[in-house]
């Protein structure tokens, strides 16, 4: 479990969090919602230390993620995997190459250790035959789940994906949306997505938190979501057209 306590965050003047705490469950898909300029993504910055927050606690578990020194933040990073919003994968690497990069970075494994392991995560995303290729060959569907096999290379107890569903067409969106889910669920991560996207909040929602001009506004799932009388919210989510023959 990773846990927010009373979190807050400024840039100069400007208040972007404002005493947020929430919970995000091991096993679920606990995904943070909220309009551009929210504070969504500066939580989850501060969440994997990226950022330096100003008050409160970042736990993981029971260690105080936000009070360690660089190096026992170091241990933990190595039990977290990311997905970045481009995919952000080395286009002068191969595919394979691209998910072994961690293991070469974190760990002593053998050449054939983790080349073993690359093809593991790879068949896991449905990508047995794409090792040799280059980013550059592949579909934009494709890279984002050579994305995924990178972000489990390291066997993570912790995973963040940042705007997973970013530039796909909505077929891919939603394949994308269930690997990230069923791999949640087969190896009991706790999974935290940054999002915008509707359809990935009814698909996947276990956990839902709304932040709402820097404070946590809502917190819910992907059924109570459509029944909320939060005004602030219900703006959000039926604010098109499609969404609003939902209610």
């Amino acid at each position: 479990m990773i846990e927010a306590k009373n979190v807050s965050k400024s840039f100069g003047d400007n208040l972007v969090l404002d005493e947020v705490s929430v919970k995000f469950e091991p096993g679920k898909c606990n995904l943070i919602i909220g309009q551009s300029g929210s504070g969504k993504t500066v939580l989850m910055k501060c969440l994997v230390g990226l950022f330096e927050i100003d008050s409160g606690k970042v736990l993981y578990g029971d260690r105080v993620f936000s009070k360690m020194s660089f190096d026992e933040m170091k241990m933990i990073r190595q039990e977290i995997g990311m997905l970045f919003q481009g995919g952000a994968l080395f286009d002068s690497m191969t595919v394979e190459e691209n998910v072994m990069f961690p293991l070469s970075m974190f760990t002593n494994q053998t050449p054939a250790e983790k080349l073993e392991r690359a093809n593991f995560c790879l068949s896991r995303v449905r990508l047995e035959n794409a090792n040799k290729l280059f980013p550059a060959e592949i579909s934009g569907g494709m890279k984002k789940r050579v994305a995924i096999a990178r972000a489990i290379a390291m066997n993570p107890k912790y995973l963040f994906c940042d705007e997973p569903n970013s530039g796909l067409d909505p077929l891919t969106a939603n394949v994308i949306d269930i690997l990230i889910s069923e791999i949640t669920r087969e190896y009991n991560i706790t999974t935290v997505v940054n999002t915008h996207d509707m359809n990935s909040v009814i698909e996947i929602g276990d956990r839902i938190s709304y932040i709402h001009k820097g404070k946590l506004w809502w917190q819910g799932n992907n059924e109570s979501i459509l029944k909320s009388d939060n005004p602030e919210l219900n703006e959000f989510v039926f604010a098109t057209e499609l969404t609003r023959k939902l209610k």
